[in-house]
């Protein structure tokens, strides 16, 4: 990988060839010139076009910024077949989902681009784990009050307050107080299950989807 091509690799395998034309057909459907689309992605346009060429692998973060360029998902961009899905989540048909002491409620059609939940963290629950992983979250308070430290800033949301960031920063949450803190929650993750949503546990040992 060299400096001015973020995201590349070396040789590239049996499946670019498949997503190659991919990337370039979902940009011209998107009505973007190889030069607009790049300068979008923050890429050089050489680097795009040898993404759309098969000479380099897209990584995981750069397929997540070309799909929100192209206005689509990774999983379109990866060619997989995707269900239709019904657009209203019923309360009743949210079911809670323990994981890492945390509760989550799913709040949205699995398989779409971006995951929303519900959640529930309890006071002293995670609050030292700190993730660092692709992609983007948004969260917003809705009980309780929560403390959200990114990069080296401490922040305390209260009900009604909200944070967008890219999930690349160092960031770690938690209740502020020991009723807990509720919120609802959206990120950019590719489709995981809830186990990995937590993206740590009590040990501070990471779960799929965390990067060191």
């Amino acid at each position: 990988m060299s400096p001015a091509e973020p995201g590349a690799a070396d040789e590239p395998s049996a499946e670019l060839h498949a997503v190659a034309p991919r990337l370039r057909a979902l940009r011209r459907s998107a009505s973007l010139t190889l030069e607009a689309a790049a300068r979008a992605a923050g890429l050089s346009p050489a680097h795009l076009s040898r993404l759309e060429t098969g000479q380099r692998q897209p990584s995981l973060p750069m397929l997540l910024t070309l799909a929100r360029v192209y206005g689509t998902t990774v999983s379109e961009l990866l060619g997989e077949a995707v269900p239709d899905r019904d657009a209203i989540v019923r309360a009743a048909d949210m079911e809670p989902a323990p994981a890492g002491g945390w509760t989550y409620w799913q709040a949205g059609s699995a398989g779409r681009g971006m995951q929303a939940l519900r959640v529930r963290v309890p006071y002293g629950s995670q609050g030292d784990i700190v993730r660092v992983h692709p992609g983007e979250e948004w969260l917003y308070v809705l009980q309780g009050r929560l403390s959200l430290r990114l990069g080296d800033t401490a922040h305390v949301l209260a009900p009604g307050d909200s944070a967008h960031f890219d999930s690349l920063t160092p960031h770690r949450i938690a209740a502020a107080e020991r009723g807990g803190a509720e919120l609802l929650f959206v990120h950019t993750l590719l489709q995981s299950p809830v186990a990995a949503l937590c993206l740590g546990t009590a040990t501070g040992h990471p779960t799929p989807g965390e990067t060191s």
